[in-house]
């Protein structure tokens, strides 16, 4: 899965990526209701699919690379995986989606913020970039089924500076295993829900380097 030697720390630049904090918080009545909405019923984890997905991108558990810390994540941006590291040297393996060229932005990073039915503002760079698709939520838009960072979100940061790069649910399950995204990493809602209730803030997450190699 991944050598020691690619848990080595870097520096990052500033990101053009999706701003998580929306114009509005989700009551958590509503959650309930949503999650329902989003989940197939009699979902299964690991063979549940009306998405259609490839089969490798459904969740299941492998074995971890040695020297892995249990409750740390990876994410393998060549095969398009997310990697949950547990403590018996295994790991829940997870299909994810990318940044598109040019805005996936491999590093180190710490999970300092969890949220259920985010809301989401597109950045600036977002909207002049893409006018056109970005513009009209310029004033944000509100947590739900439809909001482009879904069910949940894990927020990403470099020391106490906010990336605005995000772990999150996505309404387009149908782009996970490619690249899509303005540079966060997607799942599948379902997916990205019970990998939310597994994952504690404090950890650390790496974001691997397209071309195969070493942070």
């Amino acid at each position: 899965m991944f050598t020691r030697r690619q848990m080595i720390a870097t520096t990052l630049t500033s990101l053009a990526t999706p701003a998580l904090v929306g114009p509005a918080l989700a009551a958590p009545s509503e959650w309930d209701a949503w999650d329902s909405q989003v989940t197939p019923a009699n979902f299964d984890l690991g063979s549940t699919n009306p998405w259609g997905l490839h089969p490798r991108y459904l969740p299941q558990q492998v074995r971890a690379n040695e020297g892995l810390k249990p409750g740390d994540v990876h994410v393998d941006a060549v095969a398009r995986y997310l990697y949950h590291i547990q403590d018996d040297g295994t790991a829940m393996r997870y299909g994810v989606a990318i940044g598109r060229d040019g805005l996936y932005e491999p590093g180190v990073y710490t999970i300092r913020r969890k949220a259920k039915w985010p809301g989401w503002t597109p950045t600036p760079a977002m909207i002049k970039r893409e006018p056109e698709k970005y513009a009209r939520w310029e004033e944000g838009m509100p947590p739900g089924p439809e909001n482009a960072l879904g069910s949940r979100a894990l927020y990403l940061y470099v020391g106490n500076r906010d990336t605005y790069l995000r772990i999150h649910g996505t309404p387009a399950p149908r782009s996970i295993g490619t690249r899509a995204s303005s540079g966060c990493v997607r799942m599948v809602m379902p997916h990205i829900n019970t990998l939310y209730d597994q994952v504690d803030t404090g950890v650390t997450a790496y974001l691997y380097p397209t071309d195969g190699g070493a942070l």
